[in-house]
């Protein structure tokens, strides 16, 4: 198959960052001998600046779009990039296609919305089949925005964009998504058929426990926006002497969470880490931090994969099925967001856990779930559907 991969926010690991899904999903199709382009955009959701890529090694090729930068992850500059970011890759997908040829299939990357209509425009004049895989329930993590008073207006806000989903999907041939949860969203908004594949992790370069960890020492590694909540997590580590607490990434909640850590030495923020440099601070801690709330609608986060693949148990204010897998394996215990007295108490709880890793990292083995997804879209290529 000539297979097409659309997503505009993982990081590369050209830029120094570790493999995400849909580098490895490029890569499992690439193995399976198929014709396959990874298309994305040309600035950094992550870092919120220009992409600049001098050399990519990897087995297929890579189309960086023009995409206009914004700052916030909640703001009509983004908004506005999104839709620009979308008929850009309309108009360089026709351009390749007249150039090299048409695609089999597109698998497209859901958020954000904006590209659906794209998609579907390529469907129609391509005869490709559609894929859309759901990393995000879009718009539904929007109605948190909604301050409690004025909650009813968000089904009028939101319609745009709830017909925007609607129509992608409706208009798929298939949708795949990281969690159960996002099935029933998908089938409740017309979808004809709904396949679920958890985020997977490279297992072969998973690290081994390493004894010199401290027993309440804390790491968080990630985005820094509103759906994210580190609250609980620095009063409780303030209240603990013998805990400590290490904050890698950057975004808008960052001075927030500055002031609230007030210059504690056993608080400490690294900002933006390489691949390498996160591997080290990982290694060193024992206790990974998920601090979603259920209201973000997330299914299942990339970090659960992350500190899995260092061994760290977990402590996470996301219920549903992010909570569920790690029961599963005893590899983390579920706190209250906001409350430091309960987010110690899990901690606690999951320090004196035995948690199974080989089982946990077997379950996110990306290699496994790739691979099956690359089985899963080559019976749909094969259909009439």
């Amino acid at each position: 198959m000539t297979v097409w991969i659309e997503n505009p926010f993982d990081n590369l690991p050209a830029e120094g960052f570790r493999p995400q899904r849909y580098w490895l999903m490029t890569e499992a199709f690439a193995k399976a001998g198929h014709d396959v382009t990874l298309w994305t955009s040309d600035f950094s959701h992550a870092k919120k600046a220009p992409r600049f890529l001098s050399k990519v090694e990897a087995p297929f090729r890579l189309k960086l779009i023009k995409t206009p930068p914004y700052s916030g992850n909640v703001s009509f500059k983004r908004i506005a990039s999104h839709r620009a970011y979308a008929a850009n890759w309309l108009a360089d997908a026709r351009a390749e296609a007249k150039e090299s040829g048409k695609p089999d299939v597109i698998v497209l990357s859901m958020p954000p919305l904006s590209t659906a209509d794209a998609a579907l425009a390529m469907k129609k004049e391509f005869g490709a089949k559609i894929v859309v895989d759901v990393m995000d329930a879009w718009p539904e993590t929007f109605e948190r925005l909604f301050p409690a008073p004025l909650k009813f207006l968000s089904a009028l806000a939101l319609l745009p964009l709830r017909r925007a989903a609607k129509r992608a999907y409706r208009g798929a041939n298939l949708v795949t998504g990281v969690c159960d949860a996002y099935g029933d969203i998908a089938r409740k908004n017309g979808a004809r058929e709904y396949a679920r594949f958890y985020h997977g992790i490279d297992t072969s370069k998973a690290r081994g426990a390493n004894a010199q960890r401290q027993p309440l020492s804390f790491v968080y590694a990630g985005n820094f926006g509103r759906g994210y909540d580190l609250s609980a997590a620095i009063k409780a580590v303030l209240e603990n002497e013998d805990a400590t607490l290490d904050i890698a990434g950057a975004g808008e909640r960052e001075a927030e969470w500055r002031a609230l850590a007030a210059h504690s030495p056993r608080i400490r923020f690294h900002g933006y880490l390489s691949g390498e440099e996160l591997d080290k601070l990982l290694d060193s801690a024992s206790i990974g931090i998920i601090p979603l709330s259920d209201n973000t609608f997330v299914g299942l986060p990339y970090k659960l994969g992350d500190y899995a693949a260092h061994n760290l148990r977990m402590v996470t204010s996301l219920r549903g099925e992010c909570a569920a897998i790690l029961e599963r394996h005893n590899a983390g215990a579920v706190y209250d967001a906001k409350d430091p007295s309960s987010f110690m108490t899990a901690a606690k709880k999951v320090q004196a856990s035995t948690p199974d890793f080989d089982s946990l990292l077997s379950e996110l083995d990306a290699e496994k779930i790739y691979a099956s997804y690359v089985d899963r879209i080559s019976a749909l290529a094969s259909t009439r559907q």
